[in-house]
């Protein structure tokens, strides 16, 4: 569990990092002044300056920030303010964060696709798949495989019920053998990464509309290893893919928040990434750099959406400028971006009070 805390913070703190080494490259490149870049919260450790910029390590090691001069539409007319700057200039410090974070997916999934990631078995991809087994992809709420503590990336290698035994090589083998022992308890031996455990488990007669008798979605799993130099522009796919299938779920969730006034229960805050983080650890190293990637392309999108207090929303301002021809008061811009920025911590207080309460 320690590990497991100590990763996580490191990880998130290594997303926000990049996110903000983004603003803070492009910024330098183009002469804007960078007052400080620092990894992790105040209160301060020890710090340096060098070139003009303060660089420092904090205490706390949740993300880091950047402070550019100018940010806050102070010293206009000075060469080296950002405010100052043209609409473009502005604009490029202001996506690099975003464009940081898909960078840093890229190479995580480059890495794991070199040393081999999980991966669904299909049509395309069976040819070079070799020992697949069938797969836990996801377990529902309330359900009896999640009464029995079944996870995400578990592999079913056999079932028992009754003396009866089948060993499970289709994710039709393990569908069969529950339709046959509803209501009965069967065995299913798995393994979660070196793990082997059994788990107890009687499937449900009728089962709620949309999910099976023991609430859990299946797939034949495989892991598929890249060549290496081939391994950067699988990298890259996995990357447009992720972002392509993020991007809708957040459409989704806008859309049930506008239409329903609710968040679906799908989306978690920090205590349920973490705990996310939790499970991918007992499966191996790939599957946490798998989940890595992901946050990080999960973090580029989040940002990029034009709410303000986000880069996304600090965009819509910039194309608000080009349209009428002159910057938009500094004053409103700050107060609707601190506005932006409460709303943000409410939904992420609301989110993670859900998450504890899942818990307990």
């Amino acid at each position: 569990m320690t590990l497991t805390i100590i990763f996580f913070i490191l990880l998130i703190g290594v997303l926000v990092l990049v996110h903000e080494f983004g603003h803070f490259f492009v910024a330098k490149k183009l002469g804007i002044r960078v007052d400080e870049f620092a990894f992790g919260f105040p209160p301060r450790l020890f710090s340096f300056i060098r070139g003009g910029t303060r660089y420092a390590l904090n205490l706390l090691p949740i993300g880091g920030y950047v402070k550019i001069f100018g940010e806050a539409g102070e010293g206009e007319g000075q060469k080296d303010s950002f405010i100052s700057r043209t609409a473009g200039q502005r604009a490029l410090v202001i996506v690099a964060g975003v464009v940081m974070n898909l960078i840093l997916a890229w190479v995580f999934f480059s890495i794991g696709s070199g040393f081999g990631m999980p991966a669904a078995v299909t049509a395309k991809n069976e040819a070079r798949v070799q020992n697949a087994r069938v797969g836990i992809i996801a377990v529902d709420e309330g359900s009896p495989a999640k009464l029995a503590d079944l996870r995400f990336g578990d592999t079913v290698i056999n079932i028992e019920s009754g003396g009866e035994k089948a060993e499970i090589r289709e994710v039709d083998d393990l569908q069969k053998f529950i339709a046959a022992h509803l209501g009965e308890e069967v065995s299913l031996h798995i393994e979660r990464g070196k793990e082997a455990l059994v788990k107890k488990v009687v499937p449900r007669q009728v089962p709620p509309e949309g999910e099976g008798p023991l609430g859990i979605a299946l797939a034949k799993i495989c892991i598929i290893q890249t060549p290496w130099f081939l391994a950067w522009w699988e990298g890259l796919k996995l990357v447009a893919l992720s972002t392509a299938a993020i991007a809708v779920g957040f459409a989704g969730l806008f859309k049930d928040l506008l239409t329903t006034g609710r968040v679906s229960a799908d989306i978690s805050g920090p205590v349920g990434i973490f705990l996310f983080a939790r499970e991918f650890s007992e499966l191996g190293f790939i599957y946490l750099l798998q989940l890595a990637a992901l946050l990080s392309v999960n973090l580029a999108i989040l940002n990029a959406l034009p709410f303000p207090a986000l880069d996304g929303g600090r965009l819509l301002f910039l194309a608000i400028e080009k349209v009428k021809g002159s910057k938009v008061d500094q004053r409103v811009e700050k107060a609707i971006h601190t506005a932006g920025f409460i709303i943000l911590i409410l939904l992420m207080v609301a989110v993670t009070y859900r998450d504890i309460a899942r818990i307990f």
